[in-house]
């Protein structure tokens, strides 16, 4: 297994490694890359924090025994503008860790970690475990948890971290509620990959922000996608500017409003999507002008034909009808189609002309008691507990 960790301007990359360095060990052997990259316009100032990461990681592997776990670096610090980012920095480790296992011939596991993230010991274990017993999956995702209590943030930093996590969650239970095949969550630092399905599908992509939602989709994709999560990924809950959307973009736009509640995606529109799951085996032979909807979608059901049409839908079915000989076949090309791209444009657009945003407590309250859950009480922490708890079982 090779860990692969982009680092641009980390304060204390030594801890994440020191994280994995604590680890149980695996029975095959575990390889860390580390990334240290900026781009060529980047400031003096961000490149000679990535010399003094460099040099802190170097320091700290002359003091342990690298026999068990071996920690390499690669230093890059002059990317070009257009692409130097965290998906490009993801590219190169993991295009390294390629590299490596095609020189022993062997089909390793390539597994994404951040700088700035720990790990729970068990890890590597597990992991190695998971594709062990899941010999078909290609790649999986990994259980995560933001830390929301302590002193070594703000009070109001773990308040945030609370809310978005929730936030993450809900979005993917209620996806898990649309019945929909790629509901996974898809954190950067939380997934891990087989060397053969990162080369069939074209390695990671060179996005600034994003990288890992786009990337693990084309894995999804393959089929029989897996979460682990006998263990656990500790992300920070820091604000960060380094990207325009993620986690750290979502905490300091939270902290600079002061709102108490982080606004979610209105469970209204879950419910049509759900309906509308439901109804794509009768497209097999019948059009969407012949649907029949329940009383509380039917007004909306008018929103998601303007979707659809402006989504060339029409093209689209004809065309999946065409090469799908049976129902089978059609509902996979059909997702194909109604990707998880599409759904997530189709729950903006729907945000946007009929159900606005709503705090996300209120919403995933309402999420959990359709999945007959009842959280202790109506708070961000308890309902986030009660995700938590739920998404370590199924």
């Amino acid at each position: 297994m090779i860990v692969v960790i982009p680092c641009f301007n980390e304060p204390d990359l030594v801890s994440s490694l020191k994280s994995l360095s604590v680890c149980h060990l695996p029975q095959k052997k575990v390889e860390v890359i580390v990334v240290i990259n900026s781009g060529e316009h980047h400031s003096a100032e961000i490149k000679k924090q990535n010399q003094k990461s460099l040099s802190e990681m170097n320091d700290w592997l002359k003091e342990i025994d690298q026999k068990s776990i071996s920690f390499k670096s690669i230093l890059v610090d002059n990317l070009p503008a257009k692409h130097a980012g965290v998906g490009l920095a993801r590219k190169i480790g993991m295009d390294e860790a390629v590299f490596r296992f095609e020189k022993i011939n062997h089909d390793g596991i390539i597994i994404c970690f951040d700088a700035d993230s720990l790990c729970d010991p068990n890890y590597l274990i597990e992991i190695e475990k998971h594709f062990q017993k899941n010999q078909k999956t290609p790649g999986c995702s990994i259980y995560y948890e933001h830390p929301i209590l302590g002193d070594e943030y703000p009070a109001e930093i773990y308040q945030a971290i609370t809310q978005y996590e929730l936030h993450l969650r809900y979005y993917n239970q209620a996806l898990r509620f649309c019945k929909l095949p790629y509901a996974f969550h898809t954190v950067g630092s939380s997934m891990a990959v087989r060397s053969s399905a990162y080369q069939k599908q074209g390695g990671m992509n060179k996005r600034k922000a994003g990288e890992d939602f786009y990337f693990l989709h084309k894995i999804i994709s393959l089929g029989n996608f897996s979460e682990l999560n006998s263990t656990r990924v500790i992300p920070s809950p820091r604000i960060s500017d380094r990207v325009p959307f993620g986690t750290g973009k979502a905490i300091g736009d939270y902290v600079s409003k002061q709102d108490q509640q982080y606004h979610t995606y209105n469970f209204k529109s879950f419910e049509l999507i759900n309906e509308w799951v439901e109804k794509i085996p009768e497209l097999f032979k019948s059009d969407f002008e012949n649907l029949h909807w329940t009383e509380n979608n039917k007004s909306a059901s008018e929103q998601l034909s303007n979707f659809l049409e402006s989504e060339n839908f029409r093209e689209a079915l004809t065309e999946i009808r065409k090469n799908s000989p049976t129902l089978e076949s059609f509902v996979k090309r059909f997702y194909v189609w109604f990707d998880a791209f599409r759904v997530l444009k189709l729950v903006h657009y729907l945000r946007d002309v009929i159900y606005s945003d709503s705090p996300v407590n209120l919403e995933s309250e309402l999420l959990l008691t359709r999945l007959g859950l009842n959280a202790k009480s109506n708070n961000g922490v308890d309902l986030l507990h009660t995700f938590r708890a739920y998404e370590r079982v199924v």
